[in-house]
């Protein structure tokens, strides 16, 4: 999955841990699984900070 795809079900995954209508070893398992997608997020992130980094650097001209 991309940044969106996994931006997008992270906030799904929220929406419904705030719904209220989770069993205790449900809410564990979305609180596991949006922590995978908000480690995704920030190496994704990491990555685009780089590249654009990498760009707007003066020294990166040839």
């Amino acid at each position: 999955m991309n940044f969106e795809e996994n931006l997008k079900k992270l906030e799904e995954t929220v929406s419904l841990m705030e719904s209220g209508e989770l069993s205790i070893d449900e809410m564990i398992k979305k609180y596991e699984d949006g922590q995978k997608l908000v480690a995704q997020c920030q190496k994704e992130l990491e990555a685009i900070r780089l590249k654009i980094e990498k760009v707007t650097t003066p020294d990166s001209a040839v």
